[in-house]
């Protein structure tokens, strides 16, 4: 009897001891996040989390991506951030190589090296990858009949004059997504012929948004047709109702959205536990709700998508066709920011006016050919897809360290170098867009 009770009593005492420990090891207090991600899905994966570790409580900061970074850059000597949680894996290369990330393991099991040709994670481990994105077109089917639009299904395709005024974008300066998908034309095209195509589209655009959720809003109620979005903007629209339908061009990439856990975050502990719970099948699962609709990484989550969910890891076309240079992207990254906002986002009217005179010529071109004015059209068109800086240019850390401030405006105050170059920038885009148009109404007044 002694001794069945001597065994009872070691036997509870093991227990208490496990129990105690992992009772010492569950997450408490507050757990910082610094995100571009939408409420949609940092609320649904935070209710989950908490339901998962209620001592937790978890404060999310909205940022859209450059405004996050820049927010850890200058908070980084009395950090208050435990995570940073957004889409573009450049953007982490920039914390990263400020020494502004920590190291972290996940110790979840089943997620592959690889999506496509990218890797997941961070090979020094310092960010992880939770879910794969893409990049594509976007479109409300009922806007396309009423106004007799074909569908797109390349990035070309958005040039063409019957897309004039119904294309929509966010500004890559202001979204981290949009950003990529700049990036991935200029990689997948090369800087020239890439920035020509940028330039082309742009020539269409209705509007540039603020947000990238602007874009789908704007689609999914009809303000205009077309969007140029990350692929779960399209899924969760679907997946909501809206009458829209979404393209992978064949330039594109999947590439991971990421979370890295900050350097001196006060709170590790949670966020090491935060990381591993959105990579377990419950929190990959997140990924899957009607108003998130994003690609997981781990492959056996996709046995509960849908039936015509994209699946990266069994459609191998997917993004096949760009081999996405994250360093290439971080060294130019804000360049390649202040060239759209400069030639694009505060030169659009000007740009749409060249654009506009040069569908007309093109169209009367084709009822009456003349030399001359075909010569003046090809000249018009090198007008506007010409560049001011060449891609070495671009990655050359002397211009790239001139762009400091991140501009909301034309008119924003900015240090005097970037103001110099910027000003320079938009002078050259001002006049060549105005030549073009004047050698496109010239063109067209020959072929009348």
């Amino acid at each position: 009897m002694s001794r069945t009770l001597h065994g009872v009593a070691a036997a509870l005492a093991v227990l208490l001891a496990s129990s105690t420990a992992a009772f010492a090891q569950d997450p408490s207090g507050k757990l910082v996040v610094v995100t571009s991600f939408p409420k949609d899905l940092t609320s649904a994966f935070q209710q989950a989390f908490q339901k998962a570790y209620p001592k937790v409580t978890l404060e999310v900061l909205n940022r859209n991506t450059n405004a996050g970074v820049k927010y850890l850059q200058e908070t980084a000597s009395n950090n208050g951030t435990d995570l940073f949680w957004a889409s573009a894996p450049d953007a982490f290369e920039v914390l990263k190589g400020a020494n502004l990330l920590q190291a972290y393991k996940p110790k979840v099991e089943g997620i592959p090296e690889k999506v496509g040709a990218y890797p997941i994670n961070d090979p020094e481990g310092m960010y992880a990858g939770f879910a794969a994105s893409g990049y594509g077109i976007m479109w409300n089917s009922r806007y396309m009949k009423a106004n007799e639009l074909p569908a797109p299904k390349e990035w070309s395709d958005l040039a063409k004059p019957v897309y004039y005024d119904h294309v929509a974008i966010s500004a890559p300066s202001r979204s981290g997504t949009t950003h990529l998908t700049i990036e991935t034309i200029l990689q997948g095209e090369g800087w020239e012929k890439g920035w020509r195509t940028n330039k082309e589209i742009a020539g269409n655009y209705r509007t540039i948004t603020e947000r990238s959720f602007g874009v789908p809003d704007g689609v999914n109620s009809g303000s205009f047709g077309i969007g140029i979005v990350i692929d779960f903007f399209a899924l969760s629209s679907q997946a909501s109702g809206f009458p829209v339908e979404f393209v992978y061009p064949t330039v594109t990439t999947i590439v991971p959205a990421n979370i890295g856990i900050v350097k001196n975050a006060p709170n590790k502990a949670a966020a090491e536990t935060f990381v591993d719970f959105i990579l377990s099948p419950q929190g990959q699962e997140v990924l899957l709700q009607p108003a998130i609709r994003r690609l997981p990484v781990n492959p056996a989550t996709y046995a509960k998508a849908p039936a015509d969910y994209p699946n990266p890891f069994k459609d191998t076309s997917l993004g096949s066709q760009v081999n996405f240079d994250v360093e290439v992207s971080q060294a130019r990254y804000n360049v390649v920011d202040a060239l759209f906002d400069q030639l694009i986002t505060f030169q659009l009217d000007g740009l749409k006016a060249a654009t506009r005179a040069i569908h007309q010529a093109d169209a009367a071109l084709a009822k009456k050919p003349n030399d001359k004015a075909k010569a003046l059209l090809a000249e018009a068109r090198d007008l506007v897809a010409a560049m001011p800086v060449t891609a070495q240019e671009a990655a050359d850390p002397q211009l790239s360290g001139a762009f400091t401030v991140e501009r909301k405006s034309a008119t924003d105050a900015v240090p005097e170098r970037q103001a110099q170059v910027e000003q320079k920038w938009a002078a050259f885009a001002k006049d060549n867009y105005a030549a073009a148009r004047k050698k496109a109404e010239e063109a067209l007044a020959l072929a009348r």
